[in-house]
């Protein structure tokens, strides 16, 4: 037996054959895999010449009847071309069966906020997948790329390496965060202010820096960073005890406005639309188990986080019962 190379062979006359074999009529068999009649006689002749085979031959009562060759082919073609096409399909797979720990970087609010029904939609639909939210770092990238990272929280201005993918999860805003008997709480905050009252800074890779920074370096501001933390929590307590304020997700501030007595103020900035990301590396890509955890964080931090543009909770929607102040 002769041995047969597959790139000698072209592989679009396979669906050809297939209808071919079922319809046994060059018409219908075109109809089927969208070709013209005269195309789908060329595909038969180029099937005759290379399988050697005559493949339909006229019936007695007219029309057509297959060859043994082709009768032998017909029995495993359609079994071989499932196999060939279920390669080019996604994987599929069944989440109540899944094992597996999927490791997040993050940081305390979305243990605070997101954790909680993230865990009760996977006890529900995969209680086998366990989740670990780890810390940033300046590896962040190369736990992502050698897979020791499924996937990471982050904000739509965080720049991305190459190759990496992200979606928005939530929608958030930025709130200035102050006590309630803070000396500024009566008045209206300008963004000079910035420049004049303490900060508290949260610190995610080392360096407290971020887009807010850049906003108010345009208009010739400069905050004093008296705390740097990397905790969201923490500031949040600092705050509360101080004449410091910090400028953080509304979503986490509001959660915490009562018990810290705390006020909320709009910050008198250009931009304070806070869009959440989660973004994982090309390489994990093509995993059908982080595409579904995704769809499930989504889901969650839609109940959670989310706060839409209008910069409260729609109606019905979980969260704070605490209103925005300003």
């Amino acid at each position: 037996m002769r041995d047969v190379h597959l790139s000698s062979i072209d592989l679009n006359l396979l669906p050809a054959l297939e209808a071919l074999l079922k319809r046994k009529n060059v018409s219908h068999a075109a109809a089927d895999v969208g070709l013209s009649q005269p195309a789908m006689s060329r595909a038969l002749a180029r099937l005759r010449e290379v399988l050697g085979d005559v493949l339909l031959i006229r019936a007695p009562g007219g029309g057509y009847a297959l060859s043994p060759r082709a009768e032998a082919l017909a029995g495993h073609l359609a079994g071989a071309l499932d196999q060939v096409k279920a390669v080019f399909q996604p994987p599929s797979f069944d989440p109540a069966q899944v094992e597996r720990t999927i490791r997040i970087a993050g940081a305390d609010t979305h243990t605070i906020l997101l954790a909680p029904a993230l865990m009760a939609k996977l006890a529900e639909d995969a209680p086998g997948i366990d989740v670990k939210i780890e810390s940033y770092g300046p590896d962040l990238i190369q736990r992502m790329e050698t897979g020791r990272l499924d996937l990471a929280f982050a904000v739509t201005t965080t720049p991305l390496p190459p190759g990496a993918r992200s979606e928005t999860y939530a929608s958030d805003k930025l709130a200035l965060v102050m006590r309630r008997d803070h000396p500024m709480a009566k008045n209206k905050w300008t963004i000079e202010d910035y420049g004049r009252w303490p900060q508290v800074g949260i610190s995610i890779i080392g360096d407290a820096g971020s887009d807010m920074d850049a906003q108010l370096a345009r208009v010739g501001v400069h905050r004093r960073m008296a705390l740097v933390t990397p905790s969201f929590m923490g500031a949040v307590a600092a705050v509360a005890q101080t004449d410091m304020v910090t400028t953080i997700s509304r979503v986490f501030a509001q959660k915490f406005a009562d018990p810290f007595d705390l006020i909320l103020k709009e910050p008198p900035l250009p931009e304070t639309r806070l869009d959440l990301t989660v973004v994982w590396s090309h390489v994990r890509a093509a995993d059908p188990v982080l595409a579904w955890v995704r769809g499930v964080i989504r889901d969650a931090a839609r109940e959670t986080m989310d706060i839409g543009p209008s910069g409260r909770f729609p109606a019905g929607r979980k969260g704070s019962k605490t209103p925005a102040r300003n």
